[in-house]
């Protein structure tokens, strides 16, 4: 494994830490760039070329070009800056925070909150906000967010306060060592759990919608059933592998669809000799029932194994209230 140790400098502050590592000597003969965006997959390889491009990176000392190839066993000094042409301000958006200590922070997410800022979405989002609630991310990749959820899903997420605590938890990320357990209203009276091993793609025609395809990445889901209704069933689901959408795919492709996933599940038809309250309700959930209920993770710092739950909230907790009260498991 490449030595890859975070410094603080001698003020101490987050937003001047540097990462020190060497590369391995089965990386000779790649250029620098690419080894870097190996060695540090928490940063873009553009953010790196440009750090490289800057004289931000010291090899043995000196600077190479992007192109320049490496021979293995050079030491590596980063000194990460930071992108003030993104512009992300800081905004005073309330934060449920749910665990704090110096290396991270675990936020509960309500539904309707963008993760972090994309095309159509500038401004409002989780980055925004925790930029505020903690000027010292700034120095760190999307404001320390190690993984995102879908904008209208709710739950928890998982945010590093520094370097070190950031490459950690991203390679839990990437070895699937992190517990994420969620709780899904679907559709359809499911009679037990189960595996969903099938891979996913960008839909063919739709750039915006993902799909089980052949040849796409892999993708595991497991399901459990949680409560049965007349024609719905409240899962909880586990992941194996993050993919985008996975769970609203996943779970589409078995005719399952999230309730109120109008992307994955087409709109709302409505039910035989459903009562007025059960129709109204349904009818009216508009986002995907999809909550990140439970998150775990080895913590970066002590090594302990730690994790976090939180409840559904109150449009799911009502969704479910009404379909065991109207529509009952036969």
């Amino acid at each position: 494994m490449p030595q890859h140790t975070n410094y603080y400098n001698v003020i101490g502050l987050k937003t001047q830490q540097q990462i020190e590592l060497i590369i391995p000597h089965e990386m000779a003969g790649l250029r620098l760039d690419q080894a870097l965006a190996e060695l540090c997959p928490e940063y873009s390889r553009s953010r790196l070329k440009t750090w490289v491009n800057k004289g931000s990176v010291l090899i043995d000392g000196g600077t190479l070009r992007p192109r320049d190839k490496v021979d293995g066993g050079e030491v590596v000094l980063i000194t990460p800056t930071i992108d003030k042409s993104l512009d992300i301000k800081a905004e005073p958006i309330a934060l449920d925070i749910v665990f704090e200590d110096e290396s991270m922070i675990v936020v509960n997410k309500p539904a309707g909150l963008v993760v972090h800022p994309a095309a159509g979405n500038w401004d409002g989002t989780l980055q925004n906000a925790l930029l505020h609630y903690d000027a010292e991310l700034e120095g760190l990749p999307r404001a320390g967010l190690v993984h995102r959820i879908d904008k209208e899903t709710s739950g928890l997420l998982m945010v590093a306060r520094t370097l070190t605590a950031h490459k950690t938890l991203v390679d839990q990320l990437q070895e699937r060592a992190f517990q994420r357990e969620y709780l899904a209203v679907v559709r359809g009276y499911i009679t037990a759990g189960g595996t969903i091993n099938e891979p996913l793609a960008r839909h063919p025609t739709d750039r915006k919608r993902y799909a089980v395809r052949a040849g796409g990445k892999e993708a595991i889901t497991h399901y459990r059933v949680e409560q049965r209704f007349a024609k719905h069933t409240l899962l909880k689901v586990k992941l194996e592998t993050g993919r985008t959408h996975q769970i609203r795919v996943h779970l589409s492709h078995r005719h399952h669809s999230l309730v109120g996933d109008q992307v994955y599940g087409g709109r709302y038809k409505a039910i035989a000799n459903a009562s007025e309250l059960l129709s109204e309700t349904l009818k009216g959930f508009k986002r995907q029932a999809l909550h990140a209920a439970r998150l775990g993770v080895v913590h970066p710092v002590s090594g302990e194994e730690i994790s976090w739950a939180c409840d559904m909230p109150g449009d799911m907790k009502n969704l479910v209230r009404v379909l065991e009260q109207e529509s009952p498991a036969p």
